[in-house]
Order: structure tokens, then C-alpha cells, then sequence
């Protein structure tokens, strides 16, 4: 991949978690947004959260590995790559449905919001 490109997406994946209200970025903890070129194989994946939702962490959460979001470059340029515009807006919608996760939202409350 040309190194422009990756920086652009790059940017876009940026772009969609500086969207975020000041004080639900605050409110983001142990997190990490890392993009890759391609999901496991087999896996038709856009992103993944990989963690402990801030929902679930008790009294005993200390000393944990970050969550980790993963934004897959490959499958979201081959899909919405064709249209610059339409590329951002996906990029946003998979960043902040990674992040509805590390909050504690799952996939069916994002289908009952019409967030998914």
C-alpha cells in the first residue's frame, strides 16, 4: 500500500475518534486504536474491539493490558475506497461503533439505537 494512502486513512481513523465530544473522550480509558492492513482470515471484518467494556470493570480492574480497537484498512478501502467522501463517513461509523463497544454497548443496542 502507498504510503500516502496509508496516511490518509490514517487520518481518517483519527478523525472520527477527534469527532468525539470532549467528554466522552475523556471518559474513553485503557484504550488503544490501532489500524491494520486485513482481518483474520475468514473474519469479514470492518473493525473489533478486543477488551473489558468500561461497564464491566470492577473495584479489581488495575494493571490490564489496553483495549484494543482495530480498524481493518483493507476490506473498508475495498468497499468504500471508490468514493472519498463515502470512505470518511464509513471510517467514522466503524471507529465510533468500536468505541459504543469499549462503552459497554452491545450490537443489538446499536441496532435498537439505529447505530448499527
Amino acid at each position: 500500500m502507498e504510503a500516502h494512502f496509508a496516511d490518509e486513512f490514517e487520518h481518517l481513523t483519527h478523525a472520527a475518534l477527534d469527532a468525539l465530544p470532549d467528554d466522552l473522550r475523556k471518559e474513553m480509558s485503557n484504550v488503544e486504536l490501532v489500524i491494520e492492513d486485513e482481518p483474520p482470515p475468514g473474519q469479514p471484518l470492518l473493525g473489533l474491539y478486543q477488551g473489558i467494556p468500561l461497564t464491566r470493570r470492577g473495584a479489581y480492574y488495575a494493571g490490564a493490558l489496553p483495549d484494543k480497537i482495530t480498524i481493518y484498512r483493507g476490506p473498508l478501502e475495498r468497499l468504500y475506497g471508490h468514493d472519498s467522501e463515502l470512505l470518511a463517513r464509513q471510517v467514522k461509523r466503524v471507529v465510533l461503533h468500536e468505541i459504543a463497544h469499549h462503552f459497554g454497548i452491545s450490537d443489538e443496542r446499536l441496532v435498537e439505537l439505529d447505530r448499527y
